[in-house]
């Protein structure tokens, strides 16, 4: 069963001109992208290395061929992501370190999203101008995905916003993506303007994809609670609900509530995806151990999960 994502550009992982920034959620989740969301959920802390035979197989599970798995694994590597080691004849992969601490920051940064009802906003903006030459195309896509992946959105090609204090992350992203021409301050938008600042999202498309969601995920909830998922899909159903709220930080950036809708379902769509994430958590695990262990079974006995809350620490 192959996982989905909504949207291109929904990143999670922080592009970077050096290619160490964990791979970019796409349509259609790419096999690098599934390898380091399944080590973030159920090998992070662990310094061990995995046999390939074993990733290979766990990527199957979301019927990602081994040829394009071991591309994957190779890609990952010369990336930097991940560390390999030989045994034999025997190929094995582990989690760089500085991957693991992007991965980290990544989780706090999904599960933290979408409670901001509680936060107080003091009715400012943070604007990012800036200027990137036509010609340089890909750093122009790393600073606009970047900056999304921040929670800002663009009011103007050049001119992106943001209602919560980003300042000083905007301006480290800016930095290490060599942007010299930019500014980034904090300031009021006058209601007499023809274009404000929460023009910059349409609510209506982002309402959609929550109900969209809530419709896709409540049934596996039910089946989940109801003991009725294999543990192959409790697997591939808790990495797509993951991936599913994850895109979420691209579509809008907790906006205060004062700027929302009454109705606005955000809250109850965390409740669903911490249930459903939750809840396939045991089962998943087992999978996983299972597939491991063809392979490791030493190793089959280190996996780990998180549930939501504990992603926050």
């Amino acid at each position: 069963m192959a996982v989905r994502t909504s949207g291109a550009d929904r990143g999670w992982d922080e592009a970077r001109e050096d290619g160490r920034g964990l791979p970019r959620s796409q349509v259609g989740t790419t096999p690098q992208h599934l390898l380091m969301t399944l080590f973030g959920d159920y090998w992070s802390g662990h310094h061990e290395h995995l046999p390939s035979a074993a990733l290979v197989d766990l990527l199957a599970e979301f019927d990602v061929t081994q040829a394009s798995a071991r591309a994957a694994l190779n890609r990952l590597t010369r990336r930097e992501l991940l560390q390999s080691t030989k045994l034999g004849r025997q190929t094995y992969y582990g989690l760089a370190p500085h991957a693991l601490e992007l991965l980290q920051e990544t989780a706090r940064r999904i599960v933290a999203f979408g409670t901001q009802e509680v936060r107080s906003w003091d009715g400012s903006w943070t604007l990012v101008a800036f200027s990137v030459p036509e010609a340089q195309r890909r750093v122009r896509y790393a600073v606009r995905t970047r900056l999304r992946w921040l929670g800002f959105a663009a009011l103007f090609d050049g001119l992106w916003c943001s209602p919560w204090d980003e300042r000083d992350a905007a301006l480290a992203a800016l930095s290490e993506l060599g942007i010299a021409s930019a500014t980034v301050m904090r300031a009021g938008i006058d209601p007499r303007s023809t274009l404000q600042a929460l023009d910059a999202w349409d609510l209506e498309e982002v309402r959609e994809k929550y109900l969209e969601f809530e419709a896709e995920f409540t049934p596996i909830l039910d089946q989940a609670r109801k003991g009725r998922l294999t543990a192959s899909r409790a697997l591939v159903e808790r990495t797509k609900v993951m991936d599913s709220w994850r895109s979420f930080l691209g579509d809008e950036p907790d906006l205060p509530a004062e700027l929302l809708p009454g109705d606005w379902p955000r809250a109850r769509m965390r409740e669903l995806f911490i249930d459903v994430y939750d809840s396939l958590a045991p089962v998943a695990k087992g999978r996983c151990q299972q597939v491991i262990a063809q392979h490791a079974p030493e190793l089959a006995e280190l996996v780990t999960t998180h549930d939501a809350m504990d992603a926050r620490s």
